[in-house]
Formats: C-alpha cells, structure tokens, sequence
C-alpha cells in the first residue's frame, strides 16, 4: 500500500491539470510543466481535489503509484510557488559571476570553469560568493545545482568549495604534529 500515492492533491485557484493516457499537463501561473504518465495509473479529478488510482497490484505498478502523485504535487508547487536552490563558494579567490547565460565559477583550478544556464532557469548573483538557482521544474533546479556543486565539493579539513546554503559540512581534525 501505497500512501504517498494515495494521498489527495488539492488544485490551487489558477491551476488546470490535464492527464490522458500519455501525458500529465500542468499549466498555472508561472508556466506550464508536462511529463510522461505511467500506464495503469489514472488521475481523477473532483472539483479542486485531485486522486491517483492504480489498476492493479503489480509490483511496477505500485512503484509508480506514489512516484507520479509526488510528481504532479510538485508540478502543482513549481507552476504557483516555483523552486530554488542557494549555493555558497568558500575559499580565497572563489567567486561565481553571471555573464548572460552563463554561470563562470572560479574555484582554485588554472582556469574558469564556464556553465550553460539550462533553459527555464535563472540564476541570480546575490554577491560573489553567494548564487540562487531558481525556476519551475524541481528536477531542473536540482540537478543544474547538483552540477554546480560537483565543480569543487566542500573538503573536510579546510571547509573550502561549493556547498548548499543550508548544508552543514562535518569537519576533520587533519594531521597532529609528533612531540
């Protein structure tokens, strides 16, 4: 039994959402999210209430049962509120700079690495140590960061690198000198 899968999604005010047998269409404020729907799995929708059922109890099934209603709660979420990420860079001589639609991360190598912006999303430069990643689609914003990230992980002796802004990097001791 799933429970996330049977839980109930309230619609918001604004928001429509259309499901057939191949595709889940979200369209609200902000944009308009689709993804692909599972088979054997179908969206009923009463009024402002939203309710996934599943066919049958295959194992695949019950696997995408409460996959797709996360989904859609967050295709819900992305179309009013949208979603972001901060990453903060520690270091001396690190620093993030936006040029357009690229993302120019100077992290202690020889040379600047250099990141497409994906489309969808914006990046901001709240100072040059500080960037906010935001857009629409959860999936997008996550794994652009996640990339962000793998430029310069945090170490653990100095605490140097690209970290989220809530992300709490546990600390080693590092060498003791021999007396």
């Amino acid at each position: 039994m799933s429970r996330i899968g049977n839980r109930k999604i309230e619609v918001p005010a604004g928001v429509t959402v259309e499901a057939n047998e191949e595709t889940i269409k979200v369209t609200g404020p902000k944009g308009t999210l689709t993804t692909h729907a599972a088979k054997n799995i179908t969206l009923t929708q009463e009024e402002n209430t939203i309710t996934v059922t599943r066919a049958n109890e295959e194992i695949k099934t019950k696997a995408m049962h409460g996959t797709i209603n996360a989904n859609v709660q967050n295709m819900i979420e992305g179309v009013t509120k949208g979603f972001q990420k901060a990453l903060e860079i520690i270091g001396v001589g690190y620093r993030f700079t936006v040029k357009g639609n690229q993302l120019v991360i100077n992290a202690g190598y020889s040379h600047p690495v250099e990141m497409n912006i994906p489309e969808g999303l914006t990046v901001t430069g709240v100072s040059n140590t500080e960037i906010t990643i935001s857009g629409i689609d959860k999936i997008k914003v996550g794994e652009f960061a996640a990339n962000v990230r793998k430029v310069r992980p945090p170490e653990p002796y100095k605490g140097k690198g690209i970290r989220y802004k809530d992300e709490h990097v546990r600390r080693k001791e590092g060498k003791k000198a021999a007396k």
